[in-house]
């Protein structure tokens, strides 16, 4: 199965989504790539800090990112790839590449109107490639607040699927990514958990 982080917009949250699905998956025994897409290589520098790698991780920041997967498909259960903001080219090039794409969203109107940009560019994928999935998950939502409760009646403006399971702005996901690590790595969390019921989720989705 190939998922892909991707939203036009950056800062929300995509490299963390991606690192944290890659580690739970490999933690369940599947076999996993992480595909840094994203020029400024943040996955590929988190995996530099890591002492003992569950998982190869690659960098390729390339709008032939589609063709180049091809090549990778048969050794791996699960490839996860970690999408750069504004660059359609290569956001095409990952769209094309993958299974489900999930476009992460924190909760302000700012977030849900950039969102529009890349399942605009998901839509167009989907006439050549009917079987492709899309789906949204809130990221960072900040806890007992207005707009973290509202969020979801935005987005349904969207008319895109949004998972059930919500992240939440926890210090953890940066003290843990500081050190080449997750939360999945840091004993059990309320991060670990949401993380665990995320990729469930995703599970699902194949």
């Amino acid at each position: 199965m190939i998922y892909a982080f991707l939203n036009q917009k950056g800062g929300v949250g995509k490299t963390t989504l991606s690192i944290h699905t890659a580690t739970e998956l490999a933690r369940r025994k599947r076999k996993v790539l992480l595909i840094d897409a994203d020029p400024q290589g943040s996955a590929l520098a988190w995996s530099s800090c890591r002492d003992d790698p569950r998982f190869n991780v690659v960098g390729v920041p390339k709008a032939t990112l589609h063709q180049e997967i091809e090549l990778l498909v048969s050794d791996y259960d699960d490839i996860v790839i970690d999408g750069p903001p504004r660059i359609a080219e290569v956001a095409r090039s990952i769209i094309l590449a993958t299974d489900i794409v999930i476009v992460p969203i924190q909760p302000s109107p700012m977030d849900v109107w950039a969102a529009a940009e890349t399942i605009d560019l998901v839509q167009e994928a989907q006439i050549y490639k009917p079987e492709l999935r899309c789906v949204l998950t809130i990221n960072r939502k900040i806890a007992n607040t207005a707009i973290g409760r509202d969020v979801r009646k935005a987005l349904a403006e969207l008319e895109t699927p949004v998972l059930k399971t919500d992240i939440g702005q926890r210090v953890a996901f940066a003290e843990s990514a500081a050190v080449g690590s997750t939360v999945l790595e840091q004993g059990r969390s309320k991060a670990r958990k949401e993380i665990e019921r995320l990729v469930n989720e995703l599970r699902r989705q194949t």
